[in-house]
């Protein structure tokens, strides 16, 4: 049995990669490891960039956690408050990109690469500099985050005083302990801090190595059935009027349309995205009944395992009516419907991914308690 269990975990190791037992979380009072890291601003940054600060804060975070997103806010504040007192924050995505499955990015519009989170922290704007350690992780493994947000304090000497959580509640309106808040207000005082550890709550560090596990993935969403109905009126009406209980993109686009083609492989990862939450994609072909054949083979080829219609007949002002009299029939044409049937999105031609994105996790994220 002890060979069993032996050889089990070994394979464990091997499918799923580093797990945080092989980087242990840096002990209260060891030096700072130093750094050398890419930030967003075009600048490398190390330690000595920050040697004129009384206490360092080391905060590791990411683009897709809805955790990490829940804290952007709280962290920019700490800099506000903070700065003039002598504190530095620094921010470091410790995720490899490409050990993050699409289903893990059902809470944002972003994910972890480098370029995404220049994208962030433009948007975000962004007062602290953020780093990028995902291509070797060796930042990462030095101090050994367990999950994003993490934070490490130091002070003057570059000891670590405090290490955990930020407060005690993603929702600010819960949050009954201001750990780092009390940390900072310890140190600058030239106390100890009452609190100098806590547990991190959050999204799991994305070591690398579960790069093979993300490719299993998408093998098992490349192997799902892929069909495509006939729709006439009827079924246009009710895909309009949306009673599913989700949000629901509707996306008509057809084989003779060279921008539809380009960006269908968008909808597929979108799809793949949010499928896990109250969302569903629905695509539309514009081709006439006896173009079925080429309609479904362009949909096999880019794995569109969603739900799949063609105009039903030759009748296209009918149907396109059905749908929506102020649609003009131009393809592409995008909508997203609420569950209530409300549309609050669309977009004729070309759709702009990220503001895609961007509106469904929104319209999503309204839903979730706060």
């Amino acid at each position: 049995m002890n060979r069993f269990v032996s050889a089990l975990f070994a394979i464990l190791v091997i499918c799923c990669g580093a797990t945080a037992a092989n980087f242990p979380t840096l002990p209260l009072g060891t030096n700072a490891p130093d750094f050398n890291l890419p930030g967003v601003d075009g600048k490398n940054w190390s330690l000595k960039d920050f040697a004129d600060a009384k206490i360092l804060v080391v905060v590791f975070t990411c683009d897709h956690c809805p955790t990490a997103q829940y804290y952007e806010e709280r962290i920019k504040q700490i800099v506000t408050d903070y700065k003039a007192k002598g504190v530095a924050v620094v921010a470091i995505m410790p995720n490899d990109p490409k050990s993050v499955r699409l289903d893990e990015l059902g809470w944002t519009d972003l994910s972890d690469s480098f370029d995404e989170m220049k994208i962030r922290a433009r948007d975000r704007q962004f007062n602290f500099p953020y780093l990028y350690d995902g291509d070797t992780e060796s930042i990462a493994h030095a101090y050994g985050p367990v999950a994003t947000p993490h934070v490490f304090v130091f002070d003057a000497a570059r000891k670590l005083r405090y290490v955990g959580a930020i407060d005690n509640s993603e929702r600010i309106q819960h949050v009954t302990k201001n750990y780092l808040r009390d940390a900072l207000d310890a140190l600058l005082d030239g106390k100890e801090p009452a609190v100098t550890q806590t547990k991190s709550v959050g999204c799991s560090i994305k070591w690398a190595g579960k790069e093979s596990s993300t490719q299993a993935y998408l093998n098992q969403l490349a192997n799902e059935p892929v069909s495509v109905s006939p729709a006439d009126t009827n079924v246009l009406q009710a895909l309009r009027k949306n009673d599913s209980g989700k949000f629901r993109v509707v996306n008509f686009w057809a084989t003779w349309c060279a921008p539809c083609m380009v960006e269908f492989p968008e909808f597929v990862t979108i799809n793949r995205m949010y499928r896990h939450r109250d969302f569903e994609l629905v695509t539309v072909a514009m081709n006439e009944p006896d173009e079925t054949n080429s309609v479904l083979e362009f949909l096999k080829k880019q794995q569109a395992s969603t739900r799949n219609f063609i105009f039903a007949s030759t009748d296209r002002d009918a149907l396109i009516n059905a749908f929506n009299p102020e649609w003009q029939g131009v393809a592409p044409y995008t909508v997203l419907i609420s569950p209530e049937g409300k549309i609050i999105y669309s977009e004729t031609g070309s759709v702009d991914s990220l503001a895609l994105k961007r509106a469904i996790q929104t319209a999503m994220n309204e839903r979730k308690p706060w």
